[in-house]
Parts: structure tokens; sequence; C-alpha cells
């Protein structure tokens, strides 16, 4: 009878070939991945395996990883900073197109985002939203970026205004790997909470359907981004609406992430592990 750890094996080398993929299509070797992999492992024996909220010696994280000392010890020396930095700055890009999309006063009697001036003396305009968000980074350093990416356009009136790219997402590389990085990690995040729980804690549902036309599947596509997009973009000024700015640190301490995707392939899912002989029903 096949072990439970190889059956979780078999499902993770599923959920690794898209991973893989990419891997190789940006020129990361299994030895660089796996240098990695060691890194996540020490991480998350420090952060999430601690007793008494004491954090784990390095001869215990060696124990539960596997991961000799000495790279234990090199792991935990670096702080990632400069990753950081760049989650940092492309999170704030995406506050201050959130709020510009779900504040009433930056919204028009239709609810749609106002034309902003860059400045102005009273008043809505880009560098006072930004100053709400923000006051220690300068809103023409976020404009210009914003600018840079055609997230937002700049008319002949002067005024700014939310592109359709804005309201889709980042367009840099930079930016779309911290996307990438939060997003797929928080759906792992959850669907892992979901399968450790004896009572699934998060909403995680999926629809799924084969032996369709190319052309209804381009019907459901459409559908599914207009009313994926409508939900969204509800939903942020809900989350607009129901924020406390006043509220103290240790109240207002939680964040949520909603995510939606689409994905569609001719063929037999390649995320499907194929059934072995010898598993049981």
């Amino acid at each position: 009878m096949e072990q439970d750890s190889d059956r979780f094996l078999r499902v993770m080398k599923s959920l690794m070939r898209p991973l893989v993929r990419v891997l190789i299509a940006r020129g990361i070797t299994a030895p660089a991945f796996y240098k990695l992999l060691k890194t996540v492992y020490v991480d998350i024996a420090r952060e999430d395996f601690r007793i008494a909220e004491t954090p784990p010696t390095d001869s215990r994280i060696t124990m539960l990883t596997g991961v000799h000392r000495r790279d234990v010890r090199a792991i935990l020396s670096d702080d990632g900073e400069n990753w950081e930095a760049t989650r940092s700055k492309t999170a704030m890009f995406s506050t201050v197109l959130g709020q510009w999309m779900a504040r009433p006063d930056y919204n028009d009697a239709a609810g749609a985002p106002k034309a902003l001036p860059r400045s102005a003396p009273s008043g809505e305009s880009f560098e006072a939203l930004v100053r709400t968000i923000n006051t220690d980074i300068r809103p023409r350093t976020v404009l210009d970026e914003l600018l840079r990416q055609n997230l937002v356009m700049e008319g002949e009136d002067d005024l700014l205004r939310i592109t359709e790219n804005g309201r889709k997402g980042p367009t840099s590389d930079q930016d779309k790997l911290v996307f990438f990085a939060s997003n797929v990690g928080d759906h792992i995040a959850a669907a892992t909470e979901n399968l450790m729980s004896d009572s699934p804690p998060f909403f995680e549902r999926a629809l799924f359907y084969n032996q369709l036309t190319s052309d209804a599947v381009d019907h459901i596509e459409g559908r599914a981004r207009d009313l994926s997009q409508s939900l969204l973009e509800t939903l942020n000024a809900e989350s607009q609406a129901v924020r406390d700015p006043d509220a103290l640190p240790e109240v207002a301490s939680e964040r949520y992430r909603l995510g939606i995707y689409f994905y569609r392939e001719t063929g037999t899912p390649a995320s499907v592990p194929p059934k072995d002989d010898n598993d049981e029903d």
C-alpha cells in the first residue's frame, strides 16, 4: 500500500509542473532552485515550528528540514531586503489605484474614478491621494512609475486617468513577479490550511467543464472576466468603506486577498495526476 507521504509527493509533482516550466523558461536550474528551496524550509521551520514562542535552534531546524547547519546559519544571515523593498513599492502602486477607484470622494456621480489634476490647492488631486496613503514617498515618484507602466495616462486637458491596464494589474516584469508571488502564494496558503484542517476555514471553489468548443470557452471566459472585474471593484469599494484609518495597529491587524483566475487548455489537464494501478479508491 502506498504511504501517505509518497502519495503526497506525487500530488506535489503535479503542482510543481507549471512552476518548473516557468523556472526553466527564466533560466533557473535545478541546483539554483534547490538552494532557494532550502531557504524556504529554514524560514518556515523558524517561523512556524517554535516552542513556547521561542525560535528553534539551528540544530532543531536541521533536524526538521534536513538542511545542513552550515547552510542554516548562512540562510538566517540573509535578510532579503531587496525583495521586500520591491514588494513594498508594488503594494504602494496597487493601494493608490485601489483607493482611487474605491473612495467615494475620488469617484464621480456614476461611481467611476474621477480624472484628477496632478496637484490642487484644495480638493481631490493625485498628490493629495498619495499623501493620504503614504507621506514618505513623493507623489511625483509614484506618478512617474504609473505613467511609465501605462497604468495611468495624462490627457490633453492635463488631467490624470486610470487606464484599462490600471484596472487589470501591473505591466512591468518586476511588479508582475510580485503579484505572481503574492497571488499564487496566498492561494496555496488558503488551500494548505483547508487541506490541514478538519473544517476548511477558507472559501475555495472552482468550476470545471470539458468537451467544450473553442467558441464556447471564448464566451464563458468573456463572461468570467466581466463578472469577476465587477465583483473585485464592488468589494474594493466596500472594503474601503469599512476600513477605519484611525484604528490602532493592534486592532486593525488583519488583511485579506480575494483572487480569481481562469485557465483553459486543449486536451487532458496536465495538473491532474495520473491514477496508479495500485491506488485504492
